[in-house]
C-alpha cells in the first residue's frame, strides 16, 4: 500500500485538510457536522414514525454526513488491517503520568489495562468504559453535538452555544484528568 496511507500525516498537511471542511460545509449548505448527528439520522431512517424528534427528511439533511460516517468506518477498517503497526507517539511526561496511574502497556491505540473484558469487571474498568461512555453519550446529546461538530463547524460559524460547549468539553477533560483519574486509579 502507498506509504502516505500507512504513516502519520504531518500537521501541515492534516491541519489544512481539516480546515477545508468548513468551506466545504458552507458550499454544501450543511448545518451539522460530526459523528453524533449521525445517530439521529440513523434513527430517523430506521424508525421515522415513532418519535417526533426523528420525523424529518434525513436524506436531505444528513445523507452526506452518513457518507462521512461510512468513510470513517472504512478508514478505521483499512488502518486496522493494512497499516504498519507502530506505537502511538506519547510524550515522556504523559508516559510517566500514566505509569504512575498503573498503565504500562503503550503498544496500541488504547491501554490494554483498561480496555479489555477482564478490566470491565473491575471498578476502574467499569467506571472508565461504561460510566465514561454513558457520560460522553449524555454530554453529546445534551450539548447538541460532539467535540468535532462544535469545535470545527460551530466555532467557524461563530455560534455562541458551540463556544460554550467547547469550553465545557475542555473543562470537563481537564477536571477528569487532574482530579477524577487520580482518585480512580
Amino acid at each position: 500500500m502507498a506509504a502516505w496511507l500507512t504513516h502519520d500525516w504531518p500537521w501541515y498537511v492534516a491541519g489544512p485538510i481539516i480546515g477545508l471542511f468548513v468551506p466545504a460545509l458552507l458550499l454544501l449548505d450543511a448545518r451539522e457536522f460530526g459523528i453524533s448527528s449521525n445517530l439521529r439520522h440513523i434513527c430517523s431512517a430506521v424508525a421515522p414514525g415513532k418519535l417526533e424528534y426523528f420525523r424529518y427528511n434525513w436524506k436531505k439533511v444528513g445523507l452526506w454526513n452518513l457518507v462521512f460516517l461510512v468513510g470513517v468506518l472504512l478508514g478505521g477498517f483499512l488502518v486496522a488491517h493494512w497499516a504498519t503497526p507502530h506505537d502511538i507517539a506519547i510524550s515522556p511526561q504523559t508516559r510517566l503520568a500514566l505509569t504512575r496511574l498503573g498503565i504500562h502497556d503503550f503498544s496500541g491505540l488504547a491501554p490494554r489495562e483498561l480496555f479489555n473484558w477482564h478490566a470491565l469487571l473491575t471498578l476502574r474498568g467499569f467506571v472508565s468504559i461504561v460510566v465514561g461512555g454513558f457520560l460522553v453519550g449524555f454530554g453529546t446529546a445534551y450539548a447538541g453535538g460532539c467535540t468535532s461538530g462544535h469545535a470545527i463547524s460551530g466555532l467557524a460559524a461563530l455560534q455562541l452555544p458551540s463556544l460554550i460547549a467547547v469550553v465545557g468539553f475542555f473543562t470537563g477533560g481537564l477536571l477528569a484528568t487532574h482530579f477524577l483519574l487520580p482518585l480512580l486509579f
